[in-house]
């Protein structure tokens, strides 16, 4: 009896129509990355449509705003956010890219780490796909630890979605706020709904 199971166990007739095939391959959705290059946009069918950019967007690209900047105990913090203001889905994964910029514009020799910091915990990147108008978020910190003998004054910082990709520049004014040793990132995450 068991040589007869034996002998049927590999017999094509046993298995239903289909089983044991492969699938179809799910196709992607076609998006952008704030890692990696955009990718085509799929042929338009019909004629584009012009809507409304989303709230505080100025342009039709991946937007990073920057909040205020927090202070306490010599540490600093500011969060930021990257908006998708295209038409498109755009992927995020990953860190922003930041550097200190000194007062002649010219990038500072300043440490920059991803992580957790005394500001914020880093949970690690993650996955996210933006529809247009939706956010992801992020903590940037700083020490001004005299202790380290690392300290600069910046005058503003270049903040982009991930390396490679344009930066906006934006101010720090205060010298309390300005004297940086190194600066250290969280991953972007989904911002928190309502």
């Amino acid at each position: 009896m068991v040589a007869g199971v034996i002998a049927l166990s590999g017999c094509d007739f046993l298995v239903p129509d289909g089983e044991g095939e492969p699938g179809p391959t799910p196709r992607p959705v076609p998006t952008r990355s704030a890692t990696a290059a955009p990718a085509p946009a799929p042929p338009a069918s019909g004629s584009p449509s012009a809507g409304p950019r989303p709230a505080g967007c100025s342009s039709g690209q991946p937007e990073v705003a920057m909040g205020e900047v927090q202070a306490a105990l010599g540490h600093r913090a500011v969060g930021l956010t990257l908006t998708n203001c295209g038409k498109d889905p755009y992927q995020v994964f990953g860190y922003p890219s930041v550097q200190a910029l000194g007062t002649d514009g010219k990038v500072l020799d300043v440490w920059v780490k991803r992580g957790s910091s005394y500001m914020g915990a880093d949970k690690g990147p993650t996955s996210v796909i933006l529809a247009p108008g939706e956010s992801v978020r992020s903590l940037l910190s700083w020490t001004s630890n005299p202790k380290t003998g690392r300290l600069q004054q910046a005058s503003a910082l270049a903040i982009a979605p991930a390396a490679g990709e344009k930066a906006r520049t934006f101010p720090l004014e205060g010298s309390d706020v300005r004297t940086v040793d190194e600066l250290t990132l969280t991953a972007w995450h989904a911002a928190a709904t309502g």
